[in-house]
């Protein structure tokens, strides 16, 4: 008789301040961790390392964009001849509490739990012993996984089937070879939960050489670079877009500068897209010394690289220093940044804020600098936090200093040291801040205003992702997405579950908050689109013949010589329509052709503004139907023009 096997394999979200899971109705980032697990325990199936008799089966469950199904989940196990086993996959420090919550549910239901990651690794890497909350863990039989388990996933899964698991498999020092490991698997069905379901995740590499003493990456994968094959990656990719249409990517790696095979793959990538033409476009993270290998960076753009993510840190000199990136010359960073926007590439910066020379106006100082001096076109900030399996948990631990007891803010974006320049909330103050200036609507308008044209659409959709995150959400971009969902019981153990009927109205509170907080980002986004965007040649020509009009008659144009300024132009471009004087007449009959009738909606909102002050939205419905017609049809062909792209 058959036996089944089901590995349901889950990305844990993290809590809110509120105790909340973090969960949102559609995702930015899908997650790479399930991708990869994924890919194994379909390798090990196909592999029948279990047996011929035994049916192996995968399920993907993303706590940031899915309610988990605990108990359904846990009934599958009462079926004939089925085993169910829980992987708590990719647990980072902060969903950490969220992952122990989940682990503890399964196991009251009498299932299997496997539980790693970046957090269980690190902590064991560094710690003399188990740590508190790993060994309460321990305790209630939940079996955690250390290191990475490429070459020893099977071996795992046959415990399981034994029901012989472990409490603890120490794979740390078992580095993977890559180089003909199972690819990440894309799931098209999961992917449909994102904004972009052409949106792919591969680590084309593990491990870092540098020595960063916030990292924990080092102590967890290891300072030497293991390497997937180009040969085999590329495949991968060509199957993905042959079967789901995926083509564009996030390359996780830490370092792909830092990829041994880097040349290979952007030698792969060109050629599906010149050759095969597969339009593939990806992104990376890069460190800051990636400018100075030679042909690194144009071969990174002629292979479809759109944007990269640099771990910038710091300006300061001497935090660097202190933060062991000896690697980073902040004297080099306009060079740096200059050779990226040379090659057309979206430019990302990642900022820290929290380093021992660090105060409130240095940093807001630092900013600036960011803005006008390098020239970033992206940001990301983040709080210095000592992660454990980094140098400076491990240095606080040991010089006996109080460590921030609860995990789920060991997120970056939370306060969780104490810093002599900073009063309590000073710090946060700053980070918030830093969010509100860089994504400021004059600078946003700088970086579209001087950006390439095949970036422009790719730089405004992120200003509306991050500053949505960031400033009406209130998270950070890396761990948000889209409508935040808030479901009643699905919170923090020793948070009390709130009863139905307070729920619905906080619930509905704050969501005509949120909509009314996105309806008015929008609308800023379509303002800034309208100031920025690209022009053609034909409405060039005609912006300048309505002006050399008006200024020979010192007014406002009638329809007949609005009519008379698309003739001009149309002698120029004779593509161009010539519109009749009836809908000239309609189009000048609030707006008079003015420069911001194009360029802007300021005449729009001067008109609601003075309306609703005065009160006078019931005395002109003529001018309001009209006005509302004319802001519907910009915000509609705003909309049309977004999601095309």
């Amino acid at each position: 008789m058959h036996r089944k096997i089901l590995v349901v394999i889950i990305k844990p979200s993290k809590y809110d301040d509120d105790g909340y899971v973090i969960r949102h109705l559609r995702g930015v980032l899908p997650s790479n961790t399930l991708a990869c697990l994924s890919s194994l325990t379909l390798d090990v199936a196909q592999r029948k390392l279990l047996g011929s008799d035994t049916q192996l089966e995968v399920e993907l469950w993303d706590d940031t964009v899915q309610k988990i199904p605990v108990a359904s989940i846990i009934r599958k196990q009462k079926l004939p001849q089925r085993r169910v086993v829980v992987a708590l996959a990719g647990v980072q420090t902060n969903q950490f509490p969220r992952a122990a919550d989940l682990a503890k549910k399964f196991r009251a239901g009498g299932l299997q739990v496997l539980l790693g990651g970046f957090h269980v690794s690190g902590a064991l890497a560094l710690s003399p012993g188990v740590t508190p909350e790993i060994q309460e863990l321990l305790d209630m039989g939940v079996t955690v996984v250390k290191g990475e388990v490429e070459d020893t996933w099977g071996e795992v899964l046959r415990d399981a089937d034994a029901d012989c698991l472990q409490p603890i498999y120490d794979f740390l020092d078992r580095k993977p070879d890559l180089r003909h490991k199972p690819i990440p698997v894309v799931n098209g069905k999961y992917l449909k939960k994102f904004i972009a379901s052409n949106f792919g995740t591969i680590d084309c590499s593990r491990g870092c050489p540098f020595n960063c003493s916030f990292c924990s990456i080092i102590n967890v994968q290891g300072r030497k670079m293991r390497v997937r094959d180009a040969e085999t990656m590329i495949h991968a990719l060509r199957e993905n877009h042959r079967k789901q249409k995926i083509h564009f990517y996030f390359f996780t790696d830490d370092n792909f500068a830092r990829n041994t095979n880097w040349r290979a793959i952007f030698h792969g990538l060109t050629k599906l897209r010149e050759e095969e033409n597969i339009p593939i476009q990806f992104m990376i993270q890069v460190d800051t010394q990636s400018h100075k290998i030679p042909d690194f960076i144009p071969l990174a753009a002629r292979a479809g690289c759109s944007q990269v993510f640099i771990g910038m840190e710091s300006i300061n000199p001497q935090n660097l220093k202190a933060a062991g990136k000896h690697q980073n010359n902040a004297e080099d960073y306009k060079n740096l940044i200059a050779a990226w926007h040379e090659a057309k590439i979206i430019t990302h910066a990642a900022y820290i804020f929290g380093f021992p020379f660090d105060a409130s106006d240095s940093l807001r100082e630092d900013v600036r600098r960011l803005q006008d001096e390098l020239r970033v076109d992206l940001a990301s900030f983040f709080m210095l936090t000592p992660i454990p399996g980094s140098k400076d948990h491990a240095q606080m631990v040991a010089r006996g200093e109080e460590t921030h007891p609860d995990l789920n803010e060991y997120d970056s974006f939370h306060e969780t040291i104490r810093h002599p320049n900073f009063a309590p909330g000073e710090l946060l103050a700053s980070y918030r801040e830093a969010w509100k200036n860089f994504y400021s609507f004059g600078h946003m308008k700088d970086v579209l205003s001087r950006a390439h044209p095949k970036n422009y659409w790719n730089l405004l959709l992120d200003f509306l992702w991050y500053k949505n995150s960031a400033l009406v959400e209130g998270g950070h971009p890396m761990l948000s997405g889209f409508f935040r969902l808030k479901p009643r019981k699905d919170r923090r153990a020793g948070y009390a579950v709130e009863s139905p009927l307070p729920h619905f109205f906080r619930r509905t509170r704050e969501i005509a908050q949120a909509l009314r907080g996105l309806l008015l980002l929008l609308l800023e986004m379509e303002e800034l689109w309208l100031q920025t965007r690209i022009r053609s040649e034909p409405e060039k020509r005609l912006r300048l013949e309505i002006e050399a009009l008006r200024k020979q008659l010192k007014r406002n144009l009638r329809s007949a010589e609005l009519q008379l300024a698309h003739i001009r132009t149309r002698l120029h471009f004779p593509e161009i329509r010539v519109p009749s004087r009836l809908s000239l007449a309609f189009r000048n009959f609030s707006f008079s052709m003015s420069k911001r009738l194009i360029y802007s909606r300021r005449d729009l909102k001067l008109f609601w503004r003075r309306s609703f002050r005065a009160k006078t939205l019931f005395a002109r419905p003529h001018k309001v139907a009209f006005h509302l017609l004319k802001d519907l049809q910009l915000f509609l062909i705003f909309i049309r023009d977004m999601v095309r792209t």
